[in-house]
């Protein structure tokens, strides 16, 4: 063979050589770029499939108590420094008096009538004594018989309450002639038989009263 033929031969094998490793280099190439897409999706979808519940932080512990302060006593803030200031004092103003108002004198209201005066106290006026002599009213038939035969006799005191009608409303015994029938039948005829003209007070109204006096009992001889 011929320098120029073994030249020619070499030339051919470099290039087949350099398209041999081409072509691996564009297979490795089309390999690894599948294979990594391949593993990327099949990644992409484990992802998909379940979801990674993350475990929840532990509770957070109370924050430790602070250490025991000293008490401190309060401050003694002293009062700020009085500054007196010299106001001027406001010019005088002019005073207007102004009229004074009207004096009213109310009307006193009528004083209210006196109350009527109260009626003088009733002056009584004594009952006057009944018609003729009250001795009169007895006759000898009026004697008791009890008190003939015992012969008593004696002078009976009485008092007489009068009514309005000038009747003797009640008789009472003051001073006993010593004979109870004398004495019994003394009231019971001035109850009956005498008549008196009734009191009568200031407004001329007939009142009652009382009155006194004493009945003698004497036998004829």
């Amino acid at each position: 063979m011929s320098y120029a033929q073994h030249k020619e031969l070499s030339g051919n094998r470099t290039v087949a050589i350099i398209i041999v490793a081409l072509l691996h280099a564009v297979l490795g190439y089309a390999i690894v770029t599948g294979l990594a897409y391949n593993v990327i999706k099949k990644a992409a979808e484990d992802l998909k499939t379940f979801d990674v519940e993350e475990e929840p932080p532990p509770p957070e512990e109370p924050p430790p108590p602070p250490p025991d302060q000293p008490e401190t006593p309060p401050q003694v803030v002293a009062p700020p420094p009085l500054v007196r200031t010299n106001i001027a004092p406001p010019p005088p103003m002019a005073v207007v008096r102004e009229a004074p108002p009207p004096v009213i004198t109310p009307t006193a209201p009528p004083a209210p009538p006196a109350p009527p005066a109260p009626p003088p106290p009733a002056i009584v006026t004594k009952a006057q004594s009944a018609k003729g002599n009250l001795q009169t009213l007895f006759s000898s038939d009026d004697y008791p018989s009890d008190a003939v035969r015992n012969e008593d006799q004696g002078t009976v005191g009485v008092s007489l309450a009068i009514g309005t009608d000038g009747r003797v409303s009640n008789c009472n015994v003051t001073s006993s002639s010593g004979s109870r029938s004398l004495d019994t039948a003394t009231c019971r005829i001035l109850r009956s038989r005498a008549r008196f003209t009734p009191a009568k007070g200031s407004n001329g109204q007939n009142m009652p009263d009382t009155t006194s006096t004493r009945i003698t009992w004497r036998l004829e001889g």
